[in-house]
């Protein structure tokens, strides 16, 4: 049962990360500590799958990168661009039909069709 729950997760890091930086720059290891405390702990992601998602976000213009150093150590910032709110608000549009849908079927539905 976990591939399908894993399937039914796709997407969600990236939601997520889009959102995160809609408010503010973030480094990485930040932004899994962030995913982590905003959800409860309910969704955790490690920087395993974190950074492929900025890379890939950053590939696509979604996001952009800075290098900065902080206390002596070199951090890279990211932050939303235009493409990446575009973007977040497709994601979120998408997620909120998706968990409408589900919370329908949990709620008793509305499927009148025949058995």
């Amino acid at each position: 049962m976990a591939p399908k729950a894993a399937s039914f997760m796709n997407g969600v890091p990236e939601l997520l990360i889009l959102r995160l930086l809609r408010d503010r720059e973030m480094y990485g290891y930040e932004i899994v500590q962030a995913i982590r405390q905003e959800t409860d702990d309910v969704v955790s992601i490690g920087e395993g799958v974190a950074y492929p998602i900025l890379h890939a976000l950053e590939r696509s213009g979604a996001i952009t990168s800075r290098r900065l150093a902080v206390g002596g150590r070199s951090r890279i910032y990211y932050a939303l661009s235009d493409r990446g709110v575009s973007r977040l608000a497709e994601l979120t549009t998408l997620w909120s039909g998706l968990t409408g849908a589900v919370q329908n079927v949990l709620a008793g539905g509305r499927y009148v069709g025949g058995v």
